[in-house]
């Protein structure tokens, strides 16, 4: 119910929001870095006159999600309305997704930015805020930056935080980096791969872990041929082996072949970097070979999607319409 302090978004406009996929982590980046790609979820929110709610979901997650005010767009909308000084009344959400969820490509966090940006689009220009807020508020309700942040601007982030403060750089990546992901057909909760994380570990590891994340943003940007040395990660992936067995025999398959794999983000997605279109070509195959041959998988009835990507430099896109 709309309250009387707060205003109403004009009736009949529309926000479109464009969001690309991410991958968090890239290794030994844990809750820091992000890099985006070319998978994009699309929402576009209408404003009604009337109090009603409708949806339109296709795609990812169509027989699973909500079509009521508990959906986590209709949810991050209300809250990002409420911190502008406003409350809906009737919407119209039309959520086209792409991302699969629970695979460690960024789904909820696409969902919460398209919902934040759209929410910023539907105000008066004079109470809109600016991309900082945006990084802010989406970061706060995702719970850190690491997938907020590619999603927002594109290409790599650096993200960190600062008290209650989120920050992020953005950083261009070398043409010759070329994202390889294998997607199987299995979900992981992301809260069930963190609760898996010890509290503490050892200094040496760490230390292992911070020489690691700055080679790796060294490869990124200048010399592609360090990413095998950059991606290797001392924090979270080991810890985390025994819920994605099959994804972490992946993993070790592909470095021991030389390719700078990883976990993408809680899992149980892979997500290789190539060093330019050839190795990407030769990952894929390697990739697809695997996945019909390996025992585990075939065993337990998993199958694996396995995509050639671009990274997104330009991050989430906002097109209003009246």
């Amino acid at each position: 119910m709309t309250s009387p302090l707060l205003k109403t978004p004009l009736a009949g406009v529309t926000a479109t929001v464009r969001v690309p996929g991410t991958s968090a982590n890239l290794g030994p980046g844990f809750d820091s870095l992000g890099l985006a790609v070319s998978l994009y979820d699309t929402l576009s929110i209408t404003t009604l006159d009337t109090p009603e709610l409708e949806f339109e979901l296709s795609g990812e997650g169509v027989d699973q999600l909500p079509r009521d005010a508990s959906h986590l767009v209709v949810k991050t909308l209300d809250l990002a309305l409420e911190r502008l000084g406003y409350s809906r009344a009737g919407l119209r959400v039309a959520a086209a997704n792409v991302l699969p969820h629970g695979r460690g490509l960024g789904s909820s966090a696409s969902a919460i930015v398209a919902a934040v940006l759209a929410a910023n689009a539907l105000v008066e220009d004079a109470d809109q805020q600016d991309s900082a807020w945006v990084l802010q508020l989406a970061s706060e309700l995702e719970g850190h930056p690491d997938n907020v942040a590619p999603a927002l601007f594109g290409a790599v982030a650096v993200s960190w935080q600062e008290g209650d403060g989120y920050s992020s750089a953005k950083v261009t990546p070398s043409d010759l980096v070329v994202p390889v992901v294998a997607i199987p057909n299995v979900e992981l909760k992301t809260e069930r791969a963190r609760g898996m994380l010890p509290a503490t570990v050892p200094h040496a590891d760490a230390a292992a872990n911070s020489g690691r994340a700055a080679l790796l943003m060294h490869a990124l940007t200048a010399d592609p041929s360090l990413l095998l040395a950059g991606t290797r990660d001392y924090l979270h992936q080991d810890y985390r082996a025994a819920a994605m067995p099959e994804s972490a025999a992946l993993v070790a398959e592909l470095r021991a072949a030389g390719h700078a794999a990883f976990i993408s983000g809680a899992g149980p997605t892979v997500m290789v970097l190539a060093n330019g279109g050839a190795e990407a070509d030769v990952i894929v195959q390697s990739i697809t070979e695997w996945g019909a041959n390996a025992k585990k998988v075939a065993e337990h009835g998993l199958s694996w999607r396995v995509l050639r990507l671009q990274l997104d430099l330009e991050g989430a896109k906002v097109e209003v319409h009246p």
